[in-house]
């Protein structure tokens, strides 16, 4: 058996690369990443790969990634050793326009009583569901469903079918003025819907990373419900520590 079939994808060894530039200072906390141009040319990979390399390092907390400006690193808090990943929040800042992805649908439908209750809303009432398909240049890399109350979805792309050009977190603030500042989720393993299989491109008993994040608003209410499936092989627990 040859050390290729070992190898990580390529993505990954981007990300293992950066960590190790960032670990020795190469990249010190704040500065600007090589631009996703300058690193498709350092690693000799297609755009959409370094761009799920730098989703994953933004997904583990890693660094910032700000439309327009580029990737930063983040200064780790006083004392931390790491960063909690943390992939509500990163879904939430995703830039569809810049990443690889299919809008799956978009549109309203009625709350079923598990978003309802998500939601604080009665079951049946109308809510935005939006969910896209992201992929790299091999295969899907994760499944993302975002759902809405109604009210808080007009005046706002979230139930169109056109990638949006903003994090979804940005665009409820210029839209609607609603400033998204608290989540909670929950990550667990298990096996995809037949749906889910589909769209991913899995074995139906294949494991999967879910994480089902309630994010709310300064006023403690939930705005939305964001629903995250990642394919276990590819986003399986890692990190890289000094002793």
């Amino acid at each position: 058996m040859s050390s290729e079939e070992f190898a990580p994808p390529k993505y990954a060894q981007i990300v293992q690369t950066i960590r190790q530039k960032i670990a020795d200072g190469t990249y010190p906390p704040g500065s600007l990443l090589p631009s996703e141009t300058q690193l498709v040319r350092e690693f000799r990979v297609s755009r959409p790969t370094v761009v799920r390399a730098l989703q994953v390092l933004q997904l583990r907390g890693v660094i910032e990634r700000e439309h327009g400006k580029g990737s930063f690193v983040k200064a780790a808090p006083p004392g931390a050793a790491h960063q909690t990943p943390r992939p509500g929040r990163a879904v939430l800042d995703r830039v569809e326009v810049d990443e690889n992805c299919t809008v799956i649908e978009a549109g309203s439908l009625a709350a079923s009583a598990a978003v309802a209750k998500l939601l604080d809303v009665p079951e049946g009432s109308a809510v935005v569901r939006r969910r896209v398909l992201f992929r790299d240049d091999e295969r899907p890399t994760d499944l993302f469903t975002v759902w809405c109350p109604a009210h808080q979805a007009e005046e706002t792309q979230l139930g169109e079918a056109q990638p949006l050009t903003v994090g979804i977190r940005e665009h409820l603030r210029a839209s609607k003025g609603v400033k998204l500042q608290h989540v909670v989720e929950r990550l667990s393993a298990r096996h995809p819907s037949s749906d889910e299989a589909k769209l991913m491109e899995v074995r139906k008993n294949a494991p999967v990373l879910g994480v089902l994040a309630s994010v709310f608003n300064g006023g403690g209410r939930p705005v939305l419900v964001v629903d995250l499936v990642l394919p276990g092989d590819l986003h399986e627990l890692e990190d890289s520590y000094s002793l």
